[in-house]
């Protein structure tokens, strides 16, 4: 029988999204060193308010984003801009993108990296608000399909995402959050496709859609 699959201790796991970012860091040319910033990078990413914005969720977004990166016209900004698209989370604020997008600005500018990048950076980081790239946006469509991917999971999968995501928002009372959950479901519902890169499109659509719209049928019933 072979062996069951482990799951990474912590350790284990921003060490390798550390040796991630400096690699990613390198190849666009930073001119600073990019490990004091990557240990700052994951400390927010560990924030004590978090319960699905961890770095579990940072390292599942990049590995998606390297599924998807054929698709890609710049898959190394579409990677920088999943390092940085939660970086600033803080459930009772309504800014997050925008200040992780701000985040992202000063950070990549003070490594030395062209402003190009660190302009597609940006509005990539902002695209997260809305999940809704222009067609033809190869990198927000990566980008926005390795964020959603997490809603084309298996039933129990789903149900731990969901679950996490109640914890972040503990201080917002049952009706309230049953209230504002099922209008970011139905948003979701409504988006003319939840994937929009070919390989996404086929391996999540049909579990996403049947996930929302359990969890749609709960909070409503």
């Amino acid at each position: 029988m072979a062996p069951m699959p482990t799951t990474p201790s912590t350790e284990d796991l921003t060490d390798g999204l550390l040796a991630d970012w400096t690699a990613l860091l390198h190849r666009c040319a930073a001119a600073e060193d990019p490990e004091p910033y990557g240990r700052e990078l994951l400390r927010r990413w560990s924030e004590p308010q978090r319960r699905y914005h961890t770095p579990e969720h940072l390292h599942a977004v990049l590995r998606h984003v390297d599924d998807l990166a054929g698709h890609a016209a710049d898959p190394d900004a579409v990677r920088l801009a999943a390092w940085f698209h939660d970086a600033v989370y803080r459930p009772d604020r309504s800014e997050n993108e925008e200040r992780s997008a701000a985040l992202a600005v000063r950070a990549l500018t003070a490594a030395g990296l062209p402003a190009a990048r660190v302009a597609e950076v940006e509005r990539l980081v902002l695209l997260t608000v809305t999940h809704h790239p222009a067609p033809g946006d190869r990198d927000g469509e990566v980008l926005c399909d390795a964020d959603l991917a997490v809603l084309g999971g298996a039933p129990e999968a789903y149900a731990a995402y969901a679950s996490a995501v109640r914890a972040e928002y503990a201080f917002v009372p049952e009706p309230d959050f049953r209230a504002g959950r099922a209008a970011v479901l139905r948003r979701l519902l409504a988006l003319p496709a939840l994937y929009r890169t070919p390989t996404a499109r086929e391996r999540f659509t049909d579990a996403a859609r049947a996930n929302l719209t359990a969890e749609l049928g709960g909070l409503e019933g």
